[in-house]
C-alpha cells in the first residue's frame, strides 16, 4: 500500500465554545499523545498568517527503532516528559516514511458565541422554542425511533430546566398555598428568583444545559437553512474550502465531528451543487466522527440536508467512513445515515464502530464514562492506548485515510 506523504485536511469542528486557536492546541496535545503511544515523530507548526479557516502543517514521520518501544512504554502512564520527547522525536531523529498534512479547522465559534450572546432569559426561551420546533417537525419522533439514547439526551435539558422552572413557581406561591395574605408573596418571589439564580443555573451548569439549549437552536437553523446569517456563513466556508481544495495532494481527508457534520454536509453539498466534478481525480475521505448529522436532517423542513447528503453519498470520488460509538449516547449508533436521509439507493457510508474503553486506560475510562460529552468528545481527543481509531493517524498519518474502514488494515508501515 502507498503511503501517504503530502495529505490536505477539512476539519470541521463540534458544536464548542473553542476558536480555530483553542481547537489546534488541542490537536497539537492529542497528536502528542498519538505520538508517544505509536511510537513516531511529530512536529506541529504554527497558524499561518492570515489564514481563515485557519490552517497549520503537520509532519509525522518514523522515528529511530530503538526510541519506539520507549515511547509506547511511557504513553500509557501518561508521563508527561517522557510523552513529549517520544511525541518530538527529541534526541531520536527521523527517517524512512515521512507525511505532512495540512490541517485546515473550520470552527463555528462564530455561530456558537452569537448563539450564546443573550441573556439568560433570552437564551432559555430560545432554547424551549427550539424544542417546540424540533418536536413540530417530527426530529424527535425520528430520535427515538432510531436511536432512542439520543432522544433522552434530546429531552434531557428541558426536562431539567421545566422542573426547575416548576420549582420556582411553587416557591414563589407557596404562601398563597399555605392560606397565606397575598402580601407574602413579597418575600416568597425574590426568594424563587434567588432560588434560579443563585442555586439551578450554576447546578445546570455541570451538564451544560444552556450550551445544550444553544446547540439545538444551531440545529434547527441548520434544518430550516430559513437564517440568513448563517446561510451566508456557510457560503463564505464552501468559498474558503474550494480553495483549500487546490493545493494538490495524495488524498484529502474531511472529517468532521458531532455538529460539525450537519455544517460539512451542507459545504460539501455547496460545492458539489456549483462544480460536480469538484474531486475529481482526488482521493477524498470523508470521515463523520459521532456525526449528528440526523439531529438536523430528521426534522421535517431540512429537505435541503438531506438532498446534500444525497449529492455526497452518490459522489463517486468520496468515501464515506461514519466513525460510531456504542457508549456514545450522543450519536446515531449502527443507523444508516444516508438511508434514513432518504437515499435508500444511493452507496451507504461505511460504518466504523469504534469503544472508547479501547483507547484509553481503566482508570482513565472509568473517570470519564459518565460524562457523555466528555464521552463524546473522545473522537477527537489522544489515546493512552494503541487502539483500531485514532484520529492524529486519520488525518495526519502515513498510511491512506481509508484503512480505518477495514479492522484488519494495519494503521501504521510495518
Amino acid at each position: 500500500m502507498k503511503l501517504i506523504e503530502k495529505r490536505v485536511v477539512l476539519h470541521f469542528t463540534g458544536f464548542e465554545p473553542l476558536d480555530g486557536v483553542a481547537h489546534r492546541a488541542r490537536y497539537e496535545r492529542s497528536a502528542r499523545q498519538s505520538a508517544a503511544v505509536w511510537g513516531y515523530s511529530l512536529e506541529t507548526g504554527a497558524p499561518e498568517a492570515g489564514s481563515d479557516p485557519l490552517s497549520f502543517v503537520v509532519t509525522t514521520g518514523e522515528r529511530a527503532a530503538e526510541a519506539a518501544p520507549a515511547a509506547a512504554k511511557a504513553a500509557p502512564a501518561a508521563a508527561p516528559v517522557a510523552a513529549d520527547k517520544a511525541a518530538t522525536g527529541e534526541g531520536t531523529g527521523s527517517h524512512g516514511w515521512q507525511t505532512k498534512s495540512r490541517i485546515h479547522m473550520v470552527d463555528h465559534d462564530t455561530l456558537v458565541s452569537r448563539l450564546r450572546g443573550g441573556n439568560t432569559l433570552s437564551q432559555i426561551m430560545a432554547g424551549f422554542r427550539s424544542c417546540a420546533e424540533i418536536m413540530l417537525e417530527g426530529g424527535m419522533r425520528g430520535y427515538f425511533r432510531h436511536a432512542w439514547r439520543f432522544g433522552l439526551f434530546f429531552l434531557f435539558p428541558f426536562l431539567l430546566t421545566a422542573l426547575a422552572i416548576a420549582l420556582t413557581a411553587q416557591i414563589a406561591i407557596l404562601p398563597y398555598g399555605l392560606g397565606f395574605s397575598p402580601w407574602h408573596m413579597l418575600w416568597s418571589g425574590p426568594l424563587a428568583l434567588c432560588f434560579f439564580i443563585f442555586a439551578f443555573l450554576p447546578f445546570s451548569e455541570r451538564f451544560h444545559t444552556l450550551h445544550l439549549f444553544a446547540d439545538w437552536a444551531m440545529a434547527v437553523a441548520l434544518g430550516r437553512m430559513d437564517r440568513t446569517d448563517f446561510n451566508d456563513w456557510l457560503e463564505g466556508r464552501a468559498t474558503a474550502v474550494r480553495k483549500a481544495l487546490d493545493e494538490e495532494a495524495d488524498e484529502y481527508v474531511i472529517s468532521s465531528h458531532s455538529m460539525g457534520s450537519s455544517v460539512a454536509a451542507h459545504v460539501i453539498g455547496i460545492l458539489l451543487e456549483r462544480e460536480p466534478e469538484i474531486f475529481k481525480g482526488k482521493r477524498v475521505v470523508f470521515a463523520t466522527l459521532g456525526s449528528a448529522i440526523l439531529q438536523c436532517a430528521l426534522m421535517s423542513s431540512a429537505s435541503l440536508l438531506r438532498a446534500r447528503v444525497g449529492l455526497i453519498a452518490r459522489c463517486p470520488d468520496i468515501s464515506w467512513l461514519d466513525v460510531q460509538c456504542l457508549t456514545d449516547s450522543i450519536n446515531f449508533y449502527k443507523v444508516p445515515v444516508v438511508a434514513v436521509s432518504g437515499h435508500r439507493d444511493a452507496p451507504q457510508a461505511k460504518m466504523i464502530l469504534i469503544r472508547v474503553k479501547q483507547m484509553l486506560t481503566r482508570e482513565h475510562y472509568r473517570k470519564i464514562r459518565k460524562d457523555q460529552l466528555r464521552v463524546h468528545r473522545q473522537y477527537v481527543l489522544g489515546p493512552d492506548l494503541q487502539a483500531p481509531f485514532d484520529f492524529t493517524l486519520l488525518t495526519s498519518g502515513p498510511m491512506p485515510a481509508s484503512v480505518f474502514a477495514n479492522p484488519d488494515e494495519k494503521r501504521m508501515p510495518g
